[in-house]
This record gives structure tokens, sequence and C-alpha cells, in this order.
């Protein structure tokens, strides 16, 4: 997901993304939503996979 989307569903939320960074904002996003804010901490597995963000974080931790 694009950050013009994610800026979008934080505000739903009523997240005020100011500055935050792409990880910063998912995880203030899962939180609100009532997930662990987890994006960007596994290990290359995750058992979560009915989750939006998965993909995106999938791809961040293979990236490292």
């Amino acid at each position: 997901m694009k950050m013009p989307e994610i800026r979008t569903k934080a505000q739903r939320l009523g997240i005020k993304p100011g500055k935050m960074s792409k990880t910063e904002l998912i995880r203030a996003i899962q939180q609100q939503e009532g997930n662990s804010p987890c994006f960007g901490t596994t290990m290359s597995q995750c058992d979560q996979t009915a989750c939006c963000w998965r993909d995106d974080c999938l791809k961040m931790v293979m990236a490292t």
C-alpha cells in the first residue's frame, strides 16, 4: 500500500499522520484497530494470514 492510502486510512481512524514513517504509521493503525503493532518485526514468518499489511511487511523483512 502506498503512503497516501496509508495516511487516508490513518485519518479515518482518527490518527494524525504528521511526519510518521510508513512503519510507525502502520503500527499506529494496527494498534488503533485492536491488533498487535507488529509491522516489520517478524523474522520471515508470520501467522497473521488475514492481515492487510502482511505482504508489505514480509517484503520489507526480506529486503533487510
